[in-house]
């Protein structure tokens, strides 16, 4: 009997030892032998949904950055990682330029710490000539309405237009990302974006002003300015109220100044060089070989 007793508790332990070891095993055997109709309990612990694409998204990064590392930036190669994006992510970006909110961060849930240049590219591209076509139809319409208008191609707006707007897209962010990391400097709780991240963010905010066609500039500014806020405000409310006050009263100031500008540079009205001078009526005019001349003395 007592040889009996020892017997089983050597085996008990020799399970117990097994099971420390191994326990995805016994799990996975317990899970078998689970009934139907009944739940079982996994011991072992899962990731969520958001907790595998922020794995899918860490992995993703850590492999640009590898092949950043691999590639200098004087070389395509850098560059390349920047223009990898597929259309549904291009999508989901741009409706979140589109649909700003409150609480809602467009490099946290949108960009993922994986900016992109070729939505931002195109979309400076596409509006560069939505504006000299859109401006030199507001002219062939003003032609149509009144004939004395003289109306010619304007192409050079499309050079006016494609300097603006890059140049809004590129400076104004560098610019905004240069001061944010001087501000790092300062308050060390500040985590400013990175450049490409600013740049991201700026090129699709510019997005709306592409369907409203200007003519509903006034929305347009409101909601691409408000994205811009809700997007910098998680980083600049750990500065001073007055600093995070002025930086963000100069986005939207430099936003409006890019709306009014371009209203006023590509709509403005016709100058007087470009109005024909209206005909004169010269059947009232008398007529030199009938005018009485006197006779010479």
């Amino acid at each position: 009997m007592a040889a009996t007793e020892e017997l089983a508790f050597h085996e008990f332990e020799e399970a117990t030892n097994l099971l420390a070891e191994t326990p995805d095993a016994a799990t996975s055997s317990k899970s078998e032998l689970t009934p139907q109709g009944h739940v079982a309990v996994g011991l072992g612990g899962s990731y969520g949904v958001e907790d595998e694409v922020e794995e899918s998204d860490k992995t993703a990064l850590l492999q640009e950055e590898r092949q950043q590392q691999q590639h200098g930036f004087w070389t395509f190669g850098y560059y390349q990682s920047f223009f990898d994006v597929d259309t549904s992510q291009v999508l989901d970006r741009i409706k979140g330029s589109l649909l700003p909110r409150p609480g809602h961060n467009f490099v946290q849930n949108h960009l993922r710490h994986r900016p992109d240049l070729y939505g931002p590219f195109w979309i400076c591209a596409t509006l560069a000539f939505v504006l000299a076509i859109t401006g030199n139809l507001t002219l062939v319409l003003a032609q149509r309405r009144d004939p004395s208008i003289h109306y010619s191609p304007q192409f050079h707006k499309v050079t006016v237009a494609g300097i603006i707007i890059y140049c809004y897209a590129w400076l104004v962010p560098l610019a905004l990302s240069g001061f944010l990391w001087w501000r790092k400097g300062i308050r060390e709780r500040m985590g400013p974006y990175t450049f490409l991240e600013t740049v991201c963010v700026y090129g699709y905010s510019l997005f709306i002003f592409i369907p409203t066609v200007w003519f509903f500039a006034v929305l347009a500014l409101a909601l691409s300015a408000s994205g811009l806020v809700f997007t910098l405000w998680p980083i600049v409310r750990e500065d001073t109220r007055l600093v995070a006050s002025v930086l963000l009263s100069a986005v939207v100031l430099f936003h409006a100044l890019l709306v009014m500008g371009c209203k006023f540079y590509f709509f403005q009205p016709l100058t007087p060089e470009h109005v024909a001078p209206p005909p004169q009526d010269t059947s009232l005019l008398p007529n030199p070989s009938l005018i009485p001349t006197s006779p010479r003395t």
